[in-house]
Order: C-alpha cells, then structure tokens, then sequence
C-alpha cells in the first residue's frame, strides 16, 4: 500500500480543478456541479465551496443517483446510495459538471450520462475526476483530473474522504481477489 494522495494534494488538486473549470467556463454563471455518490458527491460540495470563494457567488450543486442506469444490475442487486438532487436552478441549457471520485472503465460516467438525460438537457456535460487510473473500456475522458494515477489492473485505487472515512488520502493497494 502506497500513499499516492495527502490531504493536502487533495486540498491542491480541489483548487486547481475549480480554477479550470472556471476558466473552461469563462466564470459560474452557467455552471451546475452534479457529483456521483458517494464521494463525487462530497467532491462536488468541496468543489463548489472553492469556486464559490472565488467567484463572490453560490454555485449550484447536486446529486445525480446511477443505480438503476447501471450495466452490472444482473450481478448484484441494485442500491440507492444517494437520492438525486437537482438544484433549483435545474440543469436546462445549463454547462453540467460531473464530478466522480475515481474514473477507471468509464461504465459510472456512462451509467451517469444516462440518468442525466432522464433530468434534463444540458448545453455541456463535463467531467472533473480526482483520479484518473486508466483501463478505460468506454471511450470517455475527464475534462479535469486532479491526478493521473496510472495503475496495474492488479491494483485498487482507494479514495478516502473525510465526510465518509474520517481522513482525505488516495491509496494504491493491491487489488482483493473476491
């Protein structure tokens, strides 16, 4: 087990993608951040708590549930982790983006762009990840990576937060063989 991510480069990457966004996006007027339970949700709050600091304004945040949009429904049974929770502003014309802990195969943010269509219509969707691991089997891409963390299928990729975990930290681990 390794130590890939300090509370502290969580803290930095945070910053950094909320300044990205806001430049990709020429400001918040637009912007809704949708996290991913669990911790793209946690993710999503933090991110908006930066740019809101930045930009002297609220931006709009929520939740977006996959559960009933995702491709492995036959191998266990489904779940609801966290309800969806559209802003009041809602997502209509709106630059959506999408906030996950780890992106990996792509099957979450596919299953996740299908349950936004069910929302609503955004102008934009967009994509910010703390870590980007590889393997893609899906052909998407995170518009904002806090890090890239190449990895061996092997291995696990454990993001801890401390809305959920009690610390922030990312660890490389090998992979438990279930």
């Amino acid at each position: 087990m390794s130590i890939a991510l300090s509370a502290e480069d969580i803290s930095r990457a945070l910053v950094r993608i909320s300044h990205e966004i806001l430049e990709r996006n020429h400001g918040s007027k637009n912007v809704v951040l949708l996290g991913i339970p669990t911790r793209g949700a946690h993710l999503a709050v933090r991110i908006a708590g930066i740019m809101s600091k930045i930009e002297g304004a609220n931006i709009p945040f929520g939740t977006l549930d996959i559960t009933l949009h995702r491709d492995d429904l036959r191998m266990r049974p489904p779940k609801a982790i966290m309800p969806t929770l559209i802003p009041q502003s809602g997502i209509e014309g709106k630059d959506v983006i999408l906030v996950d802990d780890v992106l990996f195969s792509g099957r979450t943010i596919r299953s996740a762009l299908d349950a936004l269509g069910e929302v609503g219509r955004p102008k934009t969707v967009q994509l910010a990840v703390l870590v980007d691991r590889g393997h893609r089997e899906l052909p998407i891409k995170a518009d904002f990576v806090g890090k890239n963390l190449p990895s061996s299928l092997d291995q696990s990729i454990r993001v801890s937060l401390s809305e959920t975990d009690g610390t922030d930290e990312v660890v490389i681990e090998p992979r438990v063989q279930l």
